[in-house]
C-alpha cells in the first residue's frame, strides 16, 4: 500500500482484477459506450486470416493478459499454433480460461501461467511442440495503461521472450473526439465507476481496510495534453482509513489514482515500437479509425 503514503496517493490498475472486477470488467466490454472491445473483435474477425499470413505456421502463441481470451479464441481458430502460453495476473479466471481453450482447441498445447507480465518471467518449455516461432499477443489496448516508458519497456520484455524469429501483435486504441473518450469512461449505468470503486472494496477485503465506499466517487476524463484517460477515486469528505493498523488519511476532494489509458495515433504508437527494437510490418484499423492492431517483428 505504498502508493497511499505518497503526496499523490496511486495504485496499479493490476489489482483491479480479482474475481469481482473480473466480471465487473466483462461487462463493461458489453456497454454500449465502451467502443473498444466491438470495434477490436470486429477487426479480428474481419482480418484473422490476413493475420494468420503474417504470422505463418507452428507458432507458440503467447498472450498477456488473457481475461476471458473472446478475441484470442479467434485468433486461435484462425492460425492453430501449435502451443498457446496465456499469462494473467487473476489465477481463477486465468484457470478457467486456460481450461476452455484446451477443450475448444484439443490440438493446441496450453500451457498457463500466473505472474505479472509486466515484468521479466520465465515461459514453460516448448522443447518436442515444433514451434518455429513465438509470437506474443497483446490485445485489449491494455498497452495503454502503461505510460509511454512503461510500455516501451514491456515491449521491449516481450520482444526479448518472443525471440529473433518472433513477432507481437498489438492492439492500440487510437487518439479520437474527446467526447467519446470520456463517455466509454463514464458510462451511464454506472459500471466503470463500480469496477474502480471495487478496488477498495478488495482491500478491505483482503487486507482488512475499512474504507467507506460511499465516501468515495468515480472520476474519469481525457487529458488531451498528455494523450490518456485518467481514472481517480475522488474523497468526497476529510477521512482517514486503517489499512492493517495504519491510518491513511484523505483530505476532501483528493484523490487516489487508479488507472491511465494512453491514447496514440497509428504513427506515435509505430514509432514507440521502433524505439523497443520491433520492426512495424502492418496495421488494421476500422473504417472510423476508432482502434488498432498492429504487427510487428523484432528488428534485425
Amino acid at each position: 500500500m505504498s502508493g497511499l503514503s505518497r503526496p499523490e496517493k496511486a495504485l496499479p490498475p493490476k489489482y483491479f482484477y480479482d474475481a469481482q472486477g473480473c466480471a465487473l470488467f466483462e461487462a463493461i466490454c458489453e456497454l454500449p459506450e465502451y467502443y473498444l472491445t466491438r470495434v477490436e473483435l470486429a477487426l479480428m474477425h474481419a482480418h484473422a486470416g490476413e493475420m494468420a499470413r503474417h504470422i505463418g505456421p507452428q507458432c507458440a502463441l503467447i498472450e498477456y493478459g488473457s481475461g476471458s481470451a473472446r478475441k484470442t479464441r479467434i485468433l486461435i481458430g484462425a492460425i492453430v499454433p501449435v502451443a498457446y502460453i496465456p499469462i494473467d495476473i487473476a489465477r481463477a479466471e486465468l484457470a478457467a480460461t486456460a481450461a476452455e481453450i484446451a477443450r475448444e482447441f484439443p490440438r493446441v498445447h496450453v500451457s498457463a501461467v500466473c505472474a505479472d507480465y509486466s515484468r521479466p518471467l520465465a515461459l514453460p518449455e516448448l522443447e518436442g511442440l515444433n514451434a518455429r516461432r513465438r509470437m506474443g499477443y497483446f490485445p485489449g489496448s491494455t498497452i495503454g495503461n502503461f505510460t509511454p516508458a512503461e510500455a516501451s519497456a514491456f515491449l521491449t520484455i516481450a520482444r526479448d521472450q518472443v525471440g529473433p524469429a518472433g513477432g507481437l501483435l498489438v492492439g492500440v486504441d487510437l487518439k479520437k473526439d474527446p467526447a467519446r473518450l470520456d463517455a466509454a469512461y463514464n458510462d451511464a449505468r454506472g459500471v466503470t465507476a463500480a469496477f474502480n470503486l471495487n478496488l477498495l472494496a478488495r482491500i478491505n477485503r483482503e487486507l482488512g481496510a475499512n474504507f467507506d465506499l460511499a465516501a468515495f466517487r468515480h472520476r474519469a476524463y481525457y487529458d488531451e495534453t498528455r494523450g490518456r484517460i485518467e481514472m481517480h477515486l475522488e474523497s468526497i469528505k476529510d477521512q482517514a482509513v486503517t489499512i492493517g493498523g495504519r491510518a491513511i488519511r484523505f483530505r476532501k476532494g483528493e484523490t487516489i489514482h487508479t488507472e491511465n489509458s494512453y491514447k496514440y495515433s497509428v504513427r506515435e504508437f509505430q514509432q514507440l515500437a521502433t524505439g523497443a527494437g520491433l520492426a512495424p510490418r502492418a496495421c488494421w484499423t476500422d473504417s472510423d479509425r476508432l482502434f488498432s492492431v498492429h504487427y510487428l517483428t523484432v528488428a534485425q
